[in-house]
């Protein structure tokens, strides 16, 4: 479609434009014209054909068009508008919306809004009384329209005028102006709301109308005092249910501002009106009315949970304000579950957040006054928590869809979070009485208790053990030895009970002894695939925390996890976490048990794979090779005798010697060595497989540190080959590791050395046949050279490395599309520029070459890279300043001068500013020229000054 024209077509243009958008059911058709009439509106001719389209005899999709054009031309382009055209325009307007007081609705509303435009850029200056006259237009008699039309219009433009306040382009000085204006136009607006809603013959149309009105009034910051009599007529809306719902709506948006809290006779004013609700409150309960039990606890907790504080320092008011607190504890515990048979619950938890900071702020006098009050409070808050996160009857829970489920599970981690919090209030007391129920409950012989009651009980205790230090708690032994005694007759039950352990685990490092009384249970419960994640879970935990005191059960545990590995019980993602748990559980071990036990948990593996080396590559021997590597990989991730990870002071007295002689991962991996290259030999073309094969090493790498040092030699070589036939990026960041950790050290130089020079030589091959195709591999190339850069510059010193080549790479690579690949690239640059002066070939390619760098800088800065990269490329501003200073000056006059660059928006003056501040003493302060080129960016593309930049 062309381009909107300025002939007499213009029309046919849009309506055939207007036809397409609404009715052709091609989509690019439909895309094509929507582009079209965006254009269409923009253009000069709109002020024209927008009052065209408006006739009557149009159909209403026209004349929306037509509106909202009007709309955008006013709205974005209200400096084109000459100010001697405001009144007629205003005129026309007026008028416009006289003739569709009666008409189509959504051709009102998109008028009103361009009035409200109109009106928003004019006041105050241009137009003093601006919403008095709107009221005034309106309320004069027109034969032509009848009172009702003329009244729902006022009210459209009333209620559109603060919304469009809200989301206006107004500069922020306007806006402030504008603001404050208008708050005292609401004299103009509240007494006719009033009046409105008052009148006994006003129908409920125009009342709803009235409450929405009002509720966009109130978010300009209207004094909470100017707004009570509205705010007394909605409560008093609230017993009409065709207008329930705005009403509440228009009642917690007035109490809900935020500068309500600064009128504080009117806020206690409300308190009475909202307990007055509790009484439809529990008929709404009783009949099973969702709806409005819902909106009568919103507006309860926003006066609760905004103004907690204010409230709660009126201390003559302390009865009332308990009683708004015990309503909120009666939504917080509504009848039914959670989110099937109630919503309302969950909109209360952040309020006992908001009200125990605000009595943990007191001054500790205060504090431990309104501790006395509030404590019997808290403890009821927990009792109604774990009633509502009880979990339904296996019948009913059975018949949850699985949306319902996945909310109550998140409902139940927001209790769980909100008990966790009341810790802070109740302390060890909460622990002891969670403790004293739950010992009740087990022990009773009056009444069977239900599973339910049980779990629930647990869970808060799990809640508070998984954030909170509980090794100080003497309940903590009672429960271990309660858990035992749990009839575990349930699923949800079971996980729990696991999850409690879990969470307990730290503890258990300290009290050793108690071990036994779980580890069992946990075990047994590895066999139940539906308890996959929360025994696999817990084991992890216990074998991380409690390994030192694990020997003794070691020979089971491995029993048992092999047992289920074979059996296949768990999915693949659990049997990682195994692996890493019996990691952590060898490697307390003495050294000849640890190979033992590596021998007998991973020869079925290794026999499986050996079979599936010989086997002709296919999808299904693929998962199984990628999983067997998975496995050894997570079990060399924790498996490390020299207990590099150990921080915990409590651990030290616990710590085996350091054993000599080869670490056993180090031994296991030598034996499989051969077996992984013949598996590499096949796979060598798939990356997934690649990428497993290197996983291990690299774990092992991490993991081990220098005791990996005798697999050096031999990795290397592998590596170098894989990389030689097919280069991969898990290649190059496996050398990343090994030069990271052995490139210092003189015994393990040679190798690394000639794996590096390999791999570089590799990837500058590439570069030459084209690496757009690979941007993994420059990512992970440009991270391996800013490595070796910072761990043995020497690197570069080596004459059979081609530094131009390297250098002229990474200027190539700074103009990829993908971010992370530039960002790779300014991280070697950042490397490379300091080494200047250390390394010779170094300096010697910048000094010649340093140009090109500068060039590829400012032309990403200009606009070619995402403006998150500007903070990367002005590193390499900075280090270029820094240690080439006077090439840079000549570098930078040179660039500049080249017109249109980096950006034809740029003006000379402003290159020269950017260049001179580039080059001034501020240079050597990075924040200072991080800020300079985030301003110059702004500029090169067209937003300096525009709203985009506000978070920029």
């Amino acid at each position: 479609m062309a381009q909107p024209c300025s002939s007499s077509n213009m029309l046919f243009s849009l309506f055939q434009a207007l036809h397409q958008l609404y009715y052709d059911p091609n989509i690019e058709n439909k895309n094509l014209a929507q582009k079209w009439l965006m254009q269409a509106q923009v253009s000069p001719q709109a002020w024209h054909f927008s009052w065209l389209l408006l006739n009557l005899d149009k159909v209403p999709e026209i004349q929306y068009f037509g509106a909202s054009a009007l709309h955008i031309k006013i709205s974005r382009y209200w400096n084109d508008i000459p100010a001697d055209q405001y009144e007629s325009l205003k005129s026309q307007l007026f008028s416009q919306i006289t003739r569709f007081a009666s008409g189509s609705k959504i051709v009102l509303t998109r008028l009103c809004v361009a009035l409200a435009s109109l009106a928003l850029s004019m006041m105050p200056d241009a137009w003093p009384c601006a919403v008095a006259d709107m009221v005034r237009m309106f309320q004069a008699e027109d034969s032509n329209v009848d009172g009702q039309a003329r009244c729902l219009a006022l009210l459209e433009l009333l209620t559109v005028l603060p919304e469009e306040f809200q989301t206006s382009r107004l500069p922020q000085y306007r806006k402030g102006q504008v603001r404050s204006v208008l708050a005292q136009e609401c004299g103009s607006v509240f007494p006719l709301l009033e009046q409105l809603l008052q009148q006994q013959d006003s129908p409920g149309f125009i009342k709803q109308k009235v409450l929405k009105c009002f509720s966009s009034w109130v978010q300009l910051e209207i004094p909470l005092m100017d707004c009570e009599n509205l705010i007394q007529a909605a409560f008093t809306s609230l017993q009409d249910p065709e207008l329930f719902d705005t009403a509440v709506e228009a009642i917690v948006n007035a109490i809900s501002q935020p500068d309500a809290q600064r009128y504080v006779n009117t806020l206690l004013k409300l308190i009475p009106p909202v307990l007055g609700l509790q009484e439809q409150l529990r008929q709404a309960v009783q009949g099973g009315d969702m709806e409005t039990s819902h909106g009568i606890c919103r507006i309860a907790v926003a006066l609760g949970e905004n103004h907690s504080r204010a409230l709660l320092d009126q201390v003559q008011h302390w009865q009332s304000f308990l009683a708004l607190v015990n309503m909120i504890m009666f939504c917080t515990g509504i009848p039914g579950h959670y989110p099937v048979n109630e919503t309302t619950s969950s909109l209360t938890l952040t309020f006992w957040y908001t009200l125990q900071d605000d009595i943990l702020s007191f001054e500790p006098d205060k504090q431990a006054v309104y501790q006395q009050v509030y404590r019997p409070v808290y403890f009821q808050l927990v009792d109604v928590l774990l009633h509502k996160a009880q979990f339904p009857s296996d019948e009913e829970y059975g018949f949850w869809s699985s949306d319902e489920k996945e909310q109550f599970r998140i409902y139940r981690v927001d209790i769980s979070d909100t008990l966790m919090y009341v810790y802070e209030m109740l302390g060890a007391e909460l622990l002891s009485s969670l403790y004293d129920k739950l010992g009740r409950l087990l022990t009773s012989t009056d009444q069977p208790s239900s599973w339910q009651h049980t779990e629930a009980l647990l869970y808060g205790f799990q809640s508070i053990a998984e954030t909170i230090d509980v090794n100080y708690s003497d309940v903590v032994p009672g429960l271990i030895g309660l858990i035992p005694r749990i009839s575990i007759s349930n699923v949800q039950l079971a996980d729990t009970v696991m999850f409690t352990i879990g969470a307990l685990s730290e503890w258990l490092a300290d009290h050793p002894v108690m071990i036994n009384n779980v580890l069992p249970l946990v075990l047994q419960a590895l066999g139940n695939p539906e308890l996959s994640i929360s025994s696999v879970s817990t084991l992890k935990k216990i074998c991380r925390e409690c390994k030192y005191d694990l020997p003794p059960y070691a020979a089971n545990i491995v029993a048992v996890s092999q047992d289920v590995l074979m059996k296949q019980i768990h999915k693949t993602s659990q049997c990682m976490w195994l692996m890493q748990a019996l990691g952590f559980l060898l490697s307390a071990l003495q050294v000849e048990e640890i190979l033992k036990n590596l021998h007998s948990l991973i020869t079925p593996y290794i026999q499986q794979l050996e079979k599936l080396a010989d086997e002709t590559p296919n999808p299904s021997n693929k998962l199984a090779i990628i999983h067997i590597l998975g496995l050894l990989s997570n079990l060399f991730t924790t498996l490390d005798i020299s207990h590099h990870d150990d921080d915990h002071e409590s651990t030290e007295v616990k710590k085996l010697p350091v054993p000599q002689g080869p670490n056993p991962v180090v031994v296991v991996l030598q034996q499989v060595f051969q077996l992984i290259q013949k598996v590499l030999s096949k796979w060598l073309n798939d990356a997934q497989v690649v990428e497993s094969v290197c996983a291990i090493f690299e774990k092992s790498v991490k993991t081990l540190l220098d005791d990996f040092a005798p697999m050096v030699p031999q990795l290397c070589e592998m590596l170098g080959q894989m990389y030689s036939t097919i280069p991969q990026a898990s290649a190059l960041d496996l050398t990343r590791q090994l030069v990271h950790i052995f490139a210092h050290e003189p015994a393990h130089f040679p190798p690394i050395k000639a794996l590096f020079l390999l791999v570089t030589s590799v990837t500058l091959t590439l570069f030459q046949q084209g690496p757009r195709d690979h941007p993994d591999i420059v990512d992970s190339f440009m991270q391996l050279l800013a490595q070796a850069l910072k761990r043995k510059p020497d690197l570069f010193l080596c004459s059979s490395l081609d530094v131009q080549a390297v250098f002229q790479c990474g200027v190539l690579s700074l103009k990829f599309p993908e971010a992370l690949t530039v960002k790779a690239s300014c991280g070697f640059f950042t490397e490379l520029l300091p080494r200047c002066g250390e390394v010779p070939p170094v300096g010697q390619v910048v000094h010649e070459n340093g140009k090109l760098l500068l060039q590829a800088v400012l032309e990403g800065i200009g606009g070619q890279a995402s403006r998150s990269l500007m903070d990367h490329f002005a590193e390499i501003l900075f280090a270029l300043s820094k240690h080439c200073f006077s090439c840079l000056s000549v570098w930078m006059k040179a660039a500049m001068q080249q017109e249109g660059f980096p950006s034809a928006r740029l003006s000379p003056e402003q290159k020269d500013t950017f260049s001179q501040q580039i080059l001034s003493r501020e240079r050597v302060n990075k924040r200072r020229v991080k800020e300079m080129v985030k301003e110059f960016t702004l500029l090169c593309r067209g937003l300096h000054g525009t709203e985009y930049t506000a978070d920029y």
